[in-house]
């Protein structure tokens, strides 16, 4: 089997910075899959966009979490174990675990997927902000259930992983823990009827990382590149050079650098030299068989 990457531009929806960057991407074919922040300022010009091009492979950015110090959302529910002293979604994702319950949950995601369908929008897929439904920061896996089941339910791939391999599994988690995750995930897929990635590469961002554009992306490359026959997702988080993303981030150069990746041609080239083919959520539902 061939090497499929799937690269999901995140954060869509969360300033006009990322969806700037996001619409350009898919304009010039440079990104085939991203995902929409509902409750944040910017989703519904996003979802405007997405409306107008049910060809591009864009889905609902399940959000829990509002992390930045100044830009921040609220649920489009009334769940109360959703919230902080503020009002404001959890800052972190083990804040959510703790917190909130699995009504409230569920009850926000319903919410943050009817709104995408209300504006006209199809949604190609759905992925986590953050990774709050996968359960794995406090064992609470039921979350990463009830995640799946919702995609059966709605007709929809989700992004998780459901094989293991240790070129790309995450450091920071046991191994014997995200072979169980594998194992519960592919389970549900069957269950629910939900085609997933066979793995999920985390992006790990760092201050090597960071001494010049032509290092991270040499860097970046050779991690894509050394990727398992079969279908893989990764993600970035594209927006372009603004005083809005200066006023959000300390680190906007990362995502203005993610932008500049998947429009440089290099990028695209250097993918299909070493036989890694890019491919779409809207591809994953064809070669899944559902």
């Amino acid at each position: 089997m061939a090497k499929y990457l799937i690269i999901n531009a995140d954060d869509c929806g969360m300033c006009h910075s990322a969806n700037q960057a996001v619409m350009e991407l898919f304009e010039g074919g440079h990104i085939l899959s991203s995902t929409i922040m509902m409750p944040c300022p910017a989703a519904e010009e996003a979802v405007r966009f997405a409306a107008a091009h049910p060809e591009y492979a864009i889905g609902v950015h399940t959000t829990l979490t509002s992390e930045w110090a100044t830009h921040r959302w609220k649920p489009l529910t009334d769940g109360k174990t959703l919230v902080d002293a503020d009002g404001y979604m959890w800052r972190e994702s083990e804040q959510v675990e703790k917190n909130a319950s699995y009504e409230d949950i569920e009850k926000e995601v319903r919410a943050q997927i009817e709104k995408a369908l209300a504006l006209g929008m199809k949604p190609s897929h759905i992925d986590n902000h953050m990774g709050t439904l996968y359960g794995h920061y406090t064992g609470r896996f039921g979350l990463g259930k009830l995640a799946i089941r919702l995609c059966g339910e709605y007709g929809k791939p989700y992004r998780f992983f459901t094989k293991y391999d240790k070129r790309i599994a995450p450091q920071n988690i046991p191994r014997w823990l995200y072979q169980g995750i594998t194992l519960l995930t592919r389970l549900w897929g069957r269950k629910y009827g939900v085609p997933m990635p066979d793995y999920l590469l985390f992006p790990d961002w760092n201050d090597d990382l960071r001494q010049s554009y032509e290092h991270y992306r040499e860097e970046i490359l050779k991690i894509w590149v050394n990727i398992p026959e079969g279908i893989t997702e990764t993600f970035v988080h594209p927006a372009v050079e603004s005083d809005e993303l200066k006023s959000i981030l300390g680190l906007w150069r990362d995502r203005v650098w993610e932008y500049q990746l998947m429009k440089d041609p290099y990028t695209h080239a250097y993918l299909k030299e070493h036989g890694v083919e890019l491919i779409s959520y809207h591809d994953l539902v064809r070669m899944k068989g559902k």
